[in-house]
């Protein structure tokens, strides 16, 4: 466990202390929606953990490595970037999978941009956002965003 995570967890828990010092009755009802929280995302959660698991199984390294991996280019970027376009997932579950994927070969650029894409671009609710927003908007919020993300991700790998 690296420093920074103990680090993260004694920071809570000192917080959570100083809460239940403060006032009892209020952290033990943040406590009881945290749970409820916790029980109602887990289903999802356990999900993306056998995804994740079965396609490192099923896929091998040197796959992942050249199609999306620092000599895949700009088509192993923007496929991926499609993928995270498409994936209706959680962002905070797609940390761990970007971290399988880098662990795996994939580039930190293409991670990048599976990650953006992911947050930033909402293909599955694009009827939701046609209806509110209009046609146009929509597809032009939706359409800036891919661009946006896809350079978002070559500076990434720029920097990192």
């Amino acid at each position: 466990m690296s420093t920074t995570t103990v680090f993260i967890n004694i920071l809570a828990l000192v917080a959570l202390f100083i809460a239940f010092i403060k006032d009892r009755k209020k952290t033990k009802q943040s406590l009881i929606i945290a749970l409820k929280s916790f029980i109602k995302i887990l289903p999802a959660l356990l999900l993306v953990i056998v995804f994740i698991g079965l396609f490192m199984g099923f896929v091998p390294r040197d796959q992942i490595s050249r199609i999306i991996g620092n000599q895949a280019g700009f088509w192993g970027i923007f496929i991926v970037a499609l993928f995270g376009a498409i994936s209706h997932i959680p962002s905070l579950i797609s940390f761990p999978l970007g971290a399988s994927l880098i662990e795996s070969g994939a580039s930190l650029t293409a991670v990048a941009a599976f990650i953006t894409t992911l947050t930033m671009i909402g293909i599955i609710t694009l009827p939701v956002e046609i209806k509110e927003l209009g046609k146009k908007m929509a597809l032009l919020r939706n359409g800036l965003s891919f661009l946006i993300a896809i350079t978002i991700a070559f500076i990434m790998g720029a920097i990192l």
